[in-house]
C-alpha cells in the first residue's frame, strides 16, 4: 500500500483500541468495516448494507471498495 493509499484509507476508516476492541470501523461510526465485507461476501447489495447501517455514507463505502480493489491489484 502506498503512502497516498494509506492516507486515503485513513480518511475512511479509523481504529481506536477503546472502541470495539480496536476493530477498524468506518470513520465517525461504530460500524466495523468487516460488516461491509460480510455483506459483500453474503451477496447482499450496497443498498441492503446502507439501509442496515445508516450512519455509514455511500461515499465511504464506495471509497473503501475502491481502496481495497487498488490494494489487491498492487499485490
Amino acid at each position: 500500500m502506498t503512502i497516498e493509499q494509506k492516507a486515503q484509507l485513513d480518511e475512511i476508516v479509523w481504529i481506536d483500541p477503546e472502541r470495539l476492541s480496536g476493530e477498524p470501523c468506518f470513520k465517525g461510526t461504530r460500524v466495523p468495516v468487516q460488516a461491509l465485507i460480510d455483506h459483500i461476501e453474503g451477496n447482499s447489495t450496497l443498498e441492503d448494507f446502507l439501509e442496515g447501517f445508516p450512519s455509514v455514507s455511500r461515499r465511504q463505502v464506495i471509497q473503501f471498495i475502491e481502496q481495497r480493489r487498488l490494494s489487491e491489484k498492487a499485490n
